[in-house]
């Protein structure tokens, strides 16, 4: 830890908000002529990597003056009012469960956006694509950083309007079709969320986060709370995504463009399940108790939905997208973590949070390490890569065939990396769960889930005999000449190589930062 004045920390939770709007205004204007380099496309992606980096720099340095003694008190904390006759206020501050996803946002645009100035997805105007993707960096990070609930549904609306565009104009096949279905999915699941937002904030009086959860509930009927839940739920279980509500997302991350996978799965997605931990638990304990059992059931079965359609695509001869594949697979994880929010216990809570960014890491470099094969093959067909030539990947592009095996390896939870930890915790909260949840229930969902884990390192072992190791009936022949890993993929991706080992190796990092906001936030705020 730092020590950094309250003052200047406040400043730089507001400028990492506001950086990403001012970058977007400044990436339609006219380059200057000094700065254009080559041409004036490099220099609007240039733009994007410098704007980026420096968000990226104030969040480390937000981190690093961070107190980590007091990880449960809100810090850079800013409250001014804004709309006084709806008593919405400017409320911004972060303690230890959204800092880590405040920091892994911001690295994972930087990687974007360094990725994109070698590797620009073939669409119009590079501009509009700087544009769009720090407009979706600014509705990110104010969703984890905002503290009340009508700034919330702001920033959480924000994203979808630069998704769609990222999928609809710079995406691949059936692009069109899976922009709309992104979008009608996603605005039909806030419209709900909305209405449950309003109910909340007109019952309590109040819109803000910090105070409701220090209420616990106590100012809203039971009727009430299990409304707000039904329909806050909704919302927020359409972004997760959770069984059944997941189909708009295996055609977006295969129509979408590599970045633009890499983002969603590795920060929208976290936005839904953030707000079951931020919101629907601190605010409406009594209606999340009533729903619990049911989320968890909803959690198990998403577990082994995701892993079995995965298994259907990983096999031969079934023409599977590996991207496709990627995307159900994130059905499956994300699944991990809504059981540990069921749960409703610190166990199973911290266990969903450290899951949350363990998935944004593996999967936001398996999406890369996808996007590559996809750029050197021409498709992202199983039957394919697999079927290319004897030697497959390992005899054609070893250090490539290496970076896909560790990510799947890590995916499928092997102890030491980061996916383990999340998994194993959210598994243990099923064991034991929450005082007044069914047990019989969620030792079911906990056996489900052990299933579950099984059945995901069976598929991602196949991928990687597939495409790694090849066809052993195939005729061996002399593999062609394929470009191994290029410098630019390398700096993109080696920093979530080293954070999954990181996070695998020392996971008192992330759960010391959780853990106490975690008591507390369970606690209504009184410890």
């Amino acid at each position: 830890m730092i020590d950094i004045s309250p003052s200047v920390m406040q400043f730089l939770l507001a400028f990492i908000l506001a950086a990403p709007l001012i970058g977007a205004a400044a990436a339609l204007l006219p380059a200057p002529p000094g700065l254009k380099g080559k041409s004036p496309e490099q220099a609007v992606l240039r733009h994007g990597v410098t704007v980026t980096a420096v968000i990226l720099a104030a969040a480390i340095a937000l981190t690093l003056g961070f107190d980590h003694d007091t990880p449960a008190r809100f810090q850079a904390t800013t409250d001014i009012s804004w709309i006084q006759a709806l008593n919405v206020r400017i409320h911004l501050g972060i303690d230890g469960i959204s800092l880590p996803l405040l920091l892994m946002t911001a690295l994972l645009f930087f990687l974007c956006a360094l990725y994109s100035y070698y590797k620009l997805p073939q669409g119009p105007s590079p501009k509009a694509f700087v544009a769009l993707l720090l407009v979706l960096e600014a509705g990110t990070l104010a969703t984890f950083a905002v503290l009340d609930l009508l700034l919330f549904f702001l920033a959480f609306e924000m994203v979808l309007i630069p998704m769609y565009f990222l999928i609809a104009r710079w995406g691949g096949a059936q692009r069109q079709a899976a922009a709309w279905k992104f979008i009608l999915f996603t605005v039909l699941g806030s419209v709900v969320m909305l209405l449950g937002l309003l109910l909340i904030g007109l019952n309590s009086g109040t819109f803000d986060m910090v105070a409701l959860a220090s209420d616990n509930g106590r100012e809203l009927t039971h009727t009430t709370q299990i409304l707000a839940v039904l329909a806050i739920g909704i919302g927020l279980a359409v972004k997760t995504p959770m069984w059944p509500l997941h189909s708009w997302l295996p055609d977006a991350h295969t129509a979408a463009p590599t970045v633009g996978s890499v983002l969603l799965a590795g920060v929208l997605l976290k936005m839904g399940t953030y707000g079951f931990v931020r919101i629907l638990l601190p605010i409406t304990p009594g209606g999340m108790q009533t729903f619990a059992p049911y989320l968890g059931a909803f959690a198990a079965i998403g577990i082994v939905y995701g892993s079995l359609a995965c298994l259907a695509l990983a096999r031969k001869g079934n023409k599977g997208d590996l991207k496709r594949l990627i995307a159900y697979s994130s059905v499956g994880h994300m699944g991990f973590v809504l059981l540990g929010i069921a749960t409703m216990t610190p166990t199973g809570v911290n266990g969903a949070l450290f899951a949350n960014i363990a998935h944004g890491l593996i999967t936001g470099l398996l999406f890369f390490l996808v996007g590559a094969l996809k750029d050197r093959y021409g498709t992202a067909d199983l039957d394919t890569l697999a079927g290319a030539t004897g030697a497959a990947l390992y005899g054609r592009a070893p250090r490539l065939g290496a970076f896909l095996a560790f990510a799947a390896v890590a995916s499928l939870g092997l102890p030491g990396l980061a996916g383990f930890w999340g998994e194993m915790l959210a598994l243990f909260g099923a064991f034991d769960p929450a005082e007044g949840l069914s047990r019989p229930a969620f030792l079911t969902y906990m056996a489900i889930g052990g299933l579950g884990t099984l059945l995901t390192a069976g598929y991602l072992l196949i991928v990687v005999r597939r495409v790694c190791m090849g066809d052993p009936k195939a005729k061996s022949a002399a593999p062609a000449a394929l470009p191994d890993i290029q410098h630019y993929e390398f700096a993109a991706w080696t920093p979530l190589v080293a954070l999954t080992v990181l996070a695998g190796l020392w996971p008192a990092v992330l759960l010391g930062l959780t853990d106490p906001a975690v008591q507390k936030l369970l606690a209504g705020g009184n410890s």
